[in-house]
């Protein structure tokens, strides 16, 4: 089914969304439309990205390529195309990936000798070159990292969810030992992803390894992220996989030990991608539109001057100077011809965390007015206070939406004893229970529900270790996207 086109509505003559208790569809799309964040492209299942959503993309990107670094991997590019006998090479790689791969059988006017594909991920491609570019124990690990676009044939599109074509970065390592393999994929889990989408996305995640069923294709095991959305389905914002030794044996990444004899590498690989926004979008926006955390907004604080005034925009711009050399984010919206209503609007549906308010009267108190955007309350300060004061305000905005996001979470996961609760609960939200009490015949029957079994994790939340009884673990069951 296509994508849905917007409906406008219009409220003193300025487009509103549709409510999201209504039709949460319908107000994501609203939402991409009305914030200019993505449109479909000419090819069904591609997207446009535009200049506000893709300044949320860089945001995301900038900040987790600096945590994939100081976790000491290094960026580098591989190419677009993949030789199909690459991805034959490991069965179940691509047995897990032929329902989504776009595979190119002419060039230049003929047919190739060998079909290419275009790459769906870069285990195979990377492996490649893992195994010329490692000699000895030496030259490990190999820490890499690309950030590029991948394409998955998607039957069913989705703008930043699920489209054919998307932007990600996918790391990939070789180790000496499965536990220095294990370790680092961990680490990856836990400092670049869950660390970045709570301290900076603001979305609480639960945190987890996948089971045999939803294990990425070749990997011994998948730790994921898994976040609630406002409507209670979840959404998995990113995934970091021990691949063990098999990309190693189908690609001859192999090495001579410290012993002196020859031994097969052991790999990891991990990703994160524009699903995020989605992710951002869903996690925290309401009937207003986005609601961006501060320490990503493109824009953190916005200057609106209520008159077109020569003497009120001069003052605005003069604030949003001063904001801007306390080291803030800042835009001063003084278009002239659009309504200081309108402004407000275009301000509250693009999520800009904190706007700043000056009008005439405020200037003859010598106030100016700071309006939060997840709450909507509104707080007249000093004029010379309100530089001082922004930041700490923004600070409050951080917390508050993680708080509220946390709440949410909480509200909407229920701990039950059987699959038929958890089937129930997994309507609304999230289901906890023991694994032992659902299993892989439990798990297929949820499947026919379409509910799925997003993570098992330690009683306390955590990434179970290596070699826990499975029966020790509890699993967190819902709906996704």
């Amino acid at each position: 089914m296509a994508p849905m086109a917007p409906r406008k509505q219009y409220r003193g003559g300025v487009a509103v969304l549709t409510p999201r208790a209504t039709d949460f569809p319908r107000w994501y799309q609203d939402v991409l439309a009305k914030a200019e964040l993505a449109e479909n492209g000419p090819v069904r299942g591609t997207m446009v990205i535009r200049p506000y959503g893709y300044a949320i993309w860089e945001r995301m990107q900038a900040d987790v390529d600096a945590r994939i670094k100081a976790a000491g991997a290094v960026n580098a590019y591989f190419p677009l195309f993949i030789p199909e006998s690459y991805l034959r090479r490991e069965a179940e790689h691509i047995e897990g990936f032929s329902p989504e791969l776009a595979v190119v059988t002419i060039g230049g006017g003929k047919e190739l000798e060998e079909p290419v594909v275009v790459r769906p991920t870069s285990e195979t491609i990377i492996g490649e070159y893992l195994a010329k570019w490692t000699q000895s124990y030496r030259d490990l690990p190999l820490l890499l990292n690309q950030w590029a676009n991948v394409v998955r044939w998607e039957l069913r599109p989705r703008l930043f969810l699920r489209s054919s074509e998307f932007l990600w970065q996918e790391g990939h390592t070789a180790h000496v030992d499965e536990a220095d393999a294990a370790a680092y994929a961990r680490r990856i889990a836990l400092e670049v992803y869950r660390d970045f989408l709570t301290d900076v996305l603001a979305i609480p995640v639960f945190i987890g390894v996948k089971t045999r069923r939803e294990r990425f294709a070749g990997a011994t095991n998948t730790m994921t992220c898994e976040g609630m959305m406002g409507d209670g389905k979840a959404l998995q914002m990113a995934t970091s996989h021990e691949l063990g030794q098999n990309f190693a044996h189908a690609f001859d990444i192999d090495f001579v030990g410290a012993d002196g004899a020859q031994h097969l590498a052991w790999t990891t690989s991990w990703g994160s991608s524009t699903r995020m926004v989605g992710g951002l979008i869903m996690a925290h926006g309401d009937d207003n539109g986005l609601r961006i955390p501060p320490r990503l907004a493109p824009t953190q604080v916005v200057v609106l001057p209520v008159r077109d005034d020569e003497t009120v925009v001069a003052k605005a711009r003069e604030i949003g100077a001063a904001l801007t050399d306390a080291g803030l984010r800042v835009q001063v919206d003084a278009r002239p011809g659009l309504s200081f209503g309108r402004r407000v609007t275009d301000a509250e549906i693009k999520g800009i965390p904190v706007r700043v308010e000056v009008g005439p009267r405020d200037l003859a108190a010598g106030n100016v007015t700071l309006v939060r955007r997840d709450t909507s309350v509104k707080t007249p300060v000093p004029l010379a206070e309100a530089a001082g004061r922004v930041p700490a305000l923004l600070d409050e905005v951080q917390a508050g939406l993680l708080a509220e996001a946390l709440t949410l979470r909480e509200s909407r996961t229920a701990d039950v004893t059987t699959v038929a609760d958890a089937a129930q609960a997994a309507q609304t939200g999230f289901a906890r229970i023991p694994w032992r009490l659902v299993g892989e015949e439990g798990e297929a029957l949820l499947a026919e529900e379409a509910l799925t079994v997003r993570c098992l994790q330690t009683p306390d939340g955590e990434i179970p270790a290596a070699g826990v009884d499975p029966d020790d673990l509890v699993c967190l069951i819902a709906r996704s996207y």
